[in-house]
């Protein structure tokens, strides 16, 4: 951190990453307190970053993000092409089911949600398109482990889990032979792990039928509606290989 802090563009960095999903708003002085950077350091920074239109202020004079990074990140190769190639393919999941569709990618040992249609009488989600999640706590998240490389495996595996509810299993024997069946059935269901109202089902979005695993698709529920499981199945997987089959139709155009 004091290394990040002896650099202009670490100053900035840390400015940036005082924002996120429970702090979008902040005063100057609640900035200066996030990053540990002297007052009149985060003052300096953050007129710099709202001239540029990183930040903005608002009427009540705190700060928040910006549209200029906005615009920045909606051209991210990673998740644009993705998005751009799904998106079709979650409303036609999302009309058949009328429940939330959901799509994530892993970062490290993290998930990140990139992409998500929420209908107004679904089941309200704790996620939100930008929200990152320890790779192991969602169903979503499960379906990545399973088809991330080894090391990754391991570090996720060999450190403790959060129990999000009771449901949430949390040990290692028993999380390995719950990633071997995700391999074999494409297909997890997550039955109350992240929230005790809620269910998902998810499968993996590979470049082809055959290819590397690039983002998993899911659907959020009810947990009430455990009967629909098996109804929900097949459209998931429909949509999950129409998106695999037409990313790698994208990437040979384009490779």
């Amino acid at each position: 951190m004091s290394a990040t802090r002896s650099t202009a563009a670490g100053k900035v960095l840390l400015v940036l990453s005082a924002f996120d999903r429970e702090h979008p708003s902040q005063t100057l002085s609640e900035v200066a307190q996030r990053t540990g950077l002297a007052l009149s350091t985060t003052h300096r920074v953050v007129a710099e970053l709202a001239a540029w239109g990183a930040l903005e202020r608002a009427e009540d004079g705190s700060w928040h993000v910006g549209l200029r990074l906005w615009e920045i990140a909606s051209g991210c190769p990673r998740t644009q092409i993705l998005r751009d190639v799904a998106l079709p393919f979650m409303q036609d999941l999302y009309e058949v089911t009328h429940e939330n569709v959901q799509l994530a990618v892993r970062e490290g040992t993290e998930l990140v949600f990139v992409e998500r249609i929420a209908g107004h009488r679904s089941v309200q989600l704790l996620t939100m398109v930008g929200t990152r999640f320890p790779i192991g706590s969602t169903g979503m998240g499960r379906v990545l482990l399973a088809h991330a490389p080894r090391d990754i495996q391991e570090e996720v595996l060999d450190a403790p889990q959060r129990a999000w509810t009771p449901h949430t299993v949390t040990d290692p024997k028993a999380l390995r032979t719950e990633l071997d069946r995700i391999r074999r059935e494409q297909v997890f269901v997550s039955d109350r792990q992240l929230s005790e109202s809620t269910m998902a089902v998810a499968a993996p979005v590979r470049i082809g039928r055959a290819g590397p695993v690039s983002a998993a698709l899911g659907i959020v529920f009810t947990a009430q509606g455990a009967s629909r499981v098996r109804g929900l199945r097949e459209p998931l997987l429909r949509a999950a290989y129409g998106i695999s089959d037409e990313l790698a139709r994208r990437t040979r155009t384009t490779g």
